[in-house]
């Protein structure tokens, strides 16, 4: 039964905005017309420009648009970053107890879904507003100022809707992942070929058109693409294409057809790249936040004001932290900056390998992918352990000996590996490279397991659906 809190959110489940699920099934092909669908809007949005700022906005979140799939001054400004950091707080509020929700409870669910949605949308007022009050869009009139809000709010509650028609049923995964994978393949695609005005921005122009020195082209100008860069882009992909392959396979049997054999594996990378995308956003609202009150408090000098020294000391030109909490839970962007101040490189990596860490081990219950709730699973779908009864306990005896140990290793690993590959200045950034072929590689199985289950029917009850 839910909890005192997400009752508060039954009377919101009859107004908040929904995608009805598929009262049907819906086929393979209908679910890659609505996935492309929306994809092509998300698409759209991030190309129509926000009526009412002035042209040459300055540009201040740039190392937090590939993570939240947005794209300065268009509707897509504050991308999926509020529907992230919302689930992020309940999921958080969840896994501590705080607040009382059973996953496995359909009205649990439901509820948590409201509160999520209504957060979300809460979030994007919150946000909207902080952009117009710190005067990120410059000195605006009243009409013009809720012209701008009414656009960002508008646009939060499309991606939201677009998210939840795609995890519904209707598409493919999820609308979040799409939308991320899309903003990466953008970004790298930028950097590697776009020619910009004077010296040509993508790192192969530079190098064909010979506009810089071979130094400056193999360890970067400022901040322009480099060779390094280039090649640790590919080496990324390479290394965690290969994690994702690496897995425990624990051997089962389907008591309802006799010979038959089969695996469960526990992957490596068990709750896949989630715990990076909430450490990602956690460090993103600090730096947000942090940056906000830097700026409304009229950007104060160093030991003027306690608060902001903790939290951050900004460099008035290019707004990027110098100091603080905020300086340090941004990742260096090259091997220069690691080389400038190694030990902030040192401290970044470790907080983030950290979160990482304790976000896996929340997610395990969080997101159902516990022993207890993978043998419940196992046995509703007629799968037993060769040689232990077929009940829940066994199973999940043997699960606990494995699931833990590779949850948390799994998040020490995808954080080094995204932590690192900033260090190296790779394309669309090391989280962001992480998560893009995670999101593939999960579409690839998940387009292989529709298939299957479409050709063979008898498979969807093998698979528990």
């Amino acid at each position: 039964m839910a909890g005192r809190f997400l009752s508060l959110f039954k009377p919101l489940g009859r107004v908040m905005p929904e995608i009805k699920a598929p009262g049907r099934k819906v086929s393979f092909n209908e679910k890659i017309f609505w996935t492309a669908l929306v994809l092509i809007i998300y698409l759209i949005m991030s190309e129509i420009s926000l009526y009412g700022i002035p042209a040459g906005v300055k540009e201040q979140f740039a190392p937090l648009r590939v993570i939240f799939a947005s794209n300065r001054g268009t509707l897509m400004e504050l991308g999926i970053g509020p529907i992230v950091t919302a689930g992020l707080i309940l999921q958080l509020l969840v896994g501590s107890a705080i607040i009382q929700c059973d996953m496995s409870n359909p009205e649990d669910r439901g509820l948590f879904t409201v509160a999520s949605k209504f957060f979300s949308i809460l979030l994007t007022g919150i946000q909207a507003s902080a952009y117009i009050i710190s005067g990120m869009y410059g000195a605006l009139e009243g009409p013009t100022t809720i012209v701008i809000f009414l656009q960002l709010l508008g646009a939060g509650i499309i991606v939201m809707l677009l998210d939840e028609l795609v995890q519904k049923g209707w598409g493919l995964g999820s609308g979040i992942s799409l939308f991320i994978m899309a903003g990466v393949a953008q970004n790298i695609l930028w950097q590697t070929f776009n020619p910009g005005t004077g010296l040509f921005v993508g790192s192969l122009d530079m190098l064909l058109r010979g506009n810089q020195t071979l130094v400056d082209w193999v360890v970067g100008a400022g901040a322009y693409p480099s060779l390094i860069g280039f090649i640790a882009t590919i080496g990324t992909f390479l290394v965690i294409i290969y994690l994702e392959g690496v897995r425990v396979e624990l051997p089962l049997t389907y008591a309802g057809y006799k010979g038959f054999r089969s695996r469960y594996p526990i992957k490596l990378l068990y709750v896949s790249n989630l715990p990076v995308i909430f450490a990602s956003a956690l460090f993103a609202n600090v730096y947000f936040f942090s940056q906000l009150i830097w700026s409304t408090q009229g950007r104060p000098e160093p030991g003027q004001n306690i608060l902001i020294d903790i939290l951050g000391q900004y460099n008035a030109t290019s707004n990027q932290p110098i100091s603080g909490l905020a300086y340090f839970v941004t990742a260096p962007q090259s091997v220069q900056d690691v080389a400038a101040d190694p030990i902030r490189a040192a401290i970044y990596l470790a907080i983030l390998v950290t979160f990482c860490a304790v976000f896996s081990l929340i997610w395990l219950e969080v997101g159902g992918l516990g022993p207890s709730r993978v043998a419940q699973q196992l046995v509703d779908s007629g799968m037993q352990i060769p040689g232990y009864r077929r009940s829940e306990k066994p199973i999940e005896s043997i699960l606990r000996r494995y699931i833990p140990v590779v949850t948390i290793l799994g998040g020490i690993v995808v954080g080094l590996v995204a932590g690192i590959s900033d260090f190296l200045g790779v394309f669309g950034s090391g989280t962001g490279i992480l998560l893009a072929v995670g999101i593939i590689y999960q579409y690839y199985e998940l387009l292989m397991r529709e298939r299957a289950a479409e050709m063979f029917p008898a498979f969807r009850r093998i698979l528990g659906e």
